[in-house]
């Protein structure tokens, strides 16, 4: 299997929200890296982050337009959307993910977002807070 093959199947199984199905394409020691720099690490660990999630954001996709490979290095660019599940609110914001392939599975996942979208997603511009 190519690199940008896997990669497709680890958004397909984003886009359902599936996180065993991710953890099955992880490495054990896989590294998430989300668009602050910060880092989890760990297949278990990241199985149980992506479900928490999916419950937060229900319908996140992940939204390929392009995607650019070389060697085990897979960059794709496009839309993250989702809702959050506290406010019923719709987000979308474009986006680019990082992938490193190591043997058929996904070594690192790096996230390149603006995050503000999605975190005024997250008030609640109804009841006043900011």
């Amino acid at each position: 299997m190519t690199s940008e093959q896997v990669v497709l199947r680890f958004v397909e199984a984003i886009n359902q929200a599936d996180a065993d199905g991710l953890a099955d394409l992880m490495t054990d020691r896989h590294v998430f890296i989300d668009s602050d720099g910060s880092k989890m690490t760990g297949r278990e660990s990241m199985r149980k982050a992506w479900s928490q999630y999916f419950s937060m954001m229900p319908g996140y996709r992940v939204n390929v337009e392009d995607i650019f490979c070389q060697g085990n290095k897979v960059v794709l660019v496009g839309l993250a959307t989702g809702a959050c599940a506290t406010t019923g609110r719709l987000w979308s914001v474009p986006a680019a993910w990082r992938a490193v392939v190591e043997r058929d599975r996904v070594a690192v996942w790096q996230v390149f977002v603006n995050p503000e979208p999605i975190l005024a997603a997250m008030r609640d511009q109804a009841g006043g807070e900011s």
